[in-house]
Parts: structure tokens; C-alpha cells; sequence
């Protein structure tokens, strides 16, 4: 997925004010503008669009995990990947939401897509592990999808 639109989409399922955004982003010690934010939240076609890179990305993500979670104590902000792929980005949304095995899979049915624990369990793993399974769009797409219904309904 393009990292815009899943920012479009985490932003509408909480409802977060260009505030809302730029205090998350500080969390990771970035400093944005409400311009930069709106030009993050355009869509590719409009004027004045600017990609998120996957670092811009994981500081995003890793924002919202200190927002919701705050750090660990005696740790520091972590340094921001510099490439993601959709199973990290699903690892940081599960940790940034708090969410178990079932929590998921029932954000995943709201959607109307099914995945089993296994299934789940894999996506998750280390890339290096034999039953690694890579996160396709879809995936991830139905999970926020899901996430949408849950918390600003149908």
C-alpha cells in the first residue's frame, strides 16, 4: 500500500486534527507544519502532493506507539527504518493499538475477511523464519478497513 493513503486512513478512523497528527509525529521528534501534514493528506492526482517515504512512515508509526503506549522505561525513541514493508507496518499499528490475535481477526471479519490464527501468526514472524508469509495489500487494506467500522462504524 501507498504509506499516504494508509496516514489518510488511520487519520479518518481516529478522526485526528492536523494537531492531533503533528503532536504524533513529535513523539518520534519530528517537527511537521499543518502544511506539510495536508500535503502528506492529498492524494496523488492534486496539486501540492508530497509522498511519505517509508522513514517519514515508521516515525509516524512509531509516534502513534509512544502516544498510545508511551516508551519503555530507560529507552529512547527508536531510530526509523528505513524501509517498511506492510508486515512491519501491521506489527507497528498491533502494537500501537494494543491489539491481540483475536482483536484482529474480529477487525479483519468486520471487513468480511477471514484469516486464521495461524494465518495471522505468520505475518508476524521474522522475515528469516520458515513459516514467514509476507502481508499483501489486501491484508492490510481489510485490516484497516476493519478498524474504520469498528470505531466510526458502517
Amino acid at each position: 500500500m501507498i504509506n499516504n493513503d494508509i496516514l489518510r486512513r488511520i487519520r479518518f478512523v481516529f478522526d485526528y486534527s492536523n494537531a492531533k497528527m503533528i503532536n504524533i509525529f513529535s513523539q518520534a521528534k519530528v517537527d511537521m507544519s499543518s502544511e506539510q501534514i495536508i500535503a502528506l493528506l492529498k492524494k496523488e492526482e492534486e496539486e501540492g502532493y508530497q509522498a511519505c517515504n517509508d522513514t517519514l512512515m515508521c516515525q509516524f508509526l512509531d509516534g502513534l506507539i509512544i502516544q498510545n503506549r508511551g516508551l519503555k522505561p530507560g529507552s529512547e525513541v527508536p531510530e526509523p527504518l528505513k524501509q517498511l514493508t506492510n508486515n512491519l507496518i501491521f506489527k507497528k499499528l498491533r502494537v500501537a493499538l494494543e491489539m491481540r490475535e483475536e482483536d484482529i481477526i474480529a477487525a479483519l471479519a468486520l471487513a468480511d475477511f477471514s484469516m486464521t490464527k495461524s494465518e495471522l501468526g505468520a505475518l508476524f514472524r521474522n522475515p528469516d523464519h520458515k513459516n514467514y508469509k509476507p502481508c499483501g495489500d489486501q491484508v492490510l487494506r481489510n485490516f484497516v478497513k476493519g478498524l474504520s467500522i469498528k470505531h466510526r462504524g458502517k
